[in-house]
C-alpha cells in the first residue's frame, strides 16, 4: 500500500473528537471496489502475507469503516494474531470477542498467556484482561474450560479476572 493509500484510509478513522475526513465511497472508488468487505479482506491478507503492520492497521481500520463482519475474518484473525510483526493484537481480541463464538476460545486462551514484544511493559496484562472478559462472554465448556485453567494464575491479575469471569457465570 502506497503511503497516499494509508492516508486515505486513515481518513476513515476517528480521532480524538474528530470525525472521519473520508468517506468509505471515496476509498472504495481509489481501489477500484464496490465492497469494502472484499477489500478489506483483500488487504488485510496481502499485508500478512509482506509481514507489513502499517498496513494490516489500514485494513482493520477499513474493516471497522465497512462494517464487515467479523465472522468473515475469523480465519485470517485467528491467523493473525500470534504473529510478533504486528501491532493489532488487542483489536484481534476485541474482534475476536463480538463474535462470542467456540471457535475463537484457541486464540483467546493464547492471548491470556502469550505477551506480544510491543506490550512487554503492560504489568496490568491489559491484552490478557480482555482474553479473559471475551472468553467470559462466550457459552459453553471449551470458554469455561480455558477460565478454569486460569483460576490458579501466578499472575494475580489474570488469576482474578478470570475467577470474575466463572463467578459471572455461575462457574465457581
Amino acid at each position: 500500500m502506497t503511503p497516499e493509500e494509508q492516508e486515505l484510509i486513515m481518513g476513515l478513522a476517528v480521532g480524538l473528537g474528530d470525525g472521519p475526513t473520508r468517506t468509505l465511497d471515496e476509498v472504495l472508488a481509489h481501489f477500484g471496489e464496490s465492497d469494502g468487505e472484499a477489500l478489506a479482506l483483500r488487504l488485510l491478507r496481502d499485508a500478512m502475507e509482506r509481514q507489513d503492520a502499517d498496513d494490516v492497521e489500514m485494513a482493520l481500520i477499513l474493516h471497522a469503516a465497512a462494517g464487515a463482519s467479523v465472522e468473515k475474518f475469523l480465519e485470517a484473525l485467528t491467523e493473525l494474531f500470534p504473529a510478533d510483526w504486528h501491532r493489532d493484537h488487542e483489536d484481534i481480541v476485541r474482534m475476536l470477542g463480538r463474535l462470542r463464538s467456540p471457535r475463537t476460545v484457541p486464540t483467546l486462551a493464547l492471548a491470556t498467556h502469550w505477551v506480544p514484544e510491543h506490550l512487554d511493559w503492560d504489568e496490568n496484562r491489559a491484552l490478557a484482561v480482555k482474553a479473559i472478559w471475551a472468553l467470559g462472554a462466550i457459552p459453553g465448556p471449551e470458554a469455561r474450560d480455558a477460565l478454569e485453567g486460569l483460576r490458579d494464575d501466578e499472575n494475580k491479575t489474570i488469576r482474578e479476572n478470570a475467577l470474575n469471569q466463572l463467578a459471572r457465570r455461575g462457574e465457581l
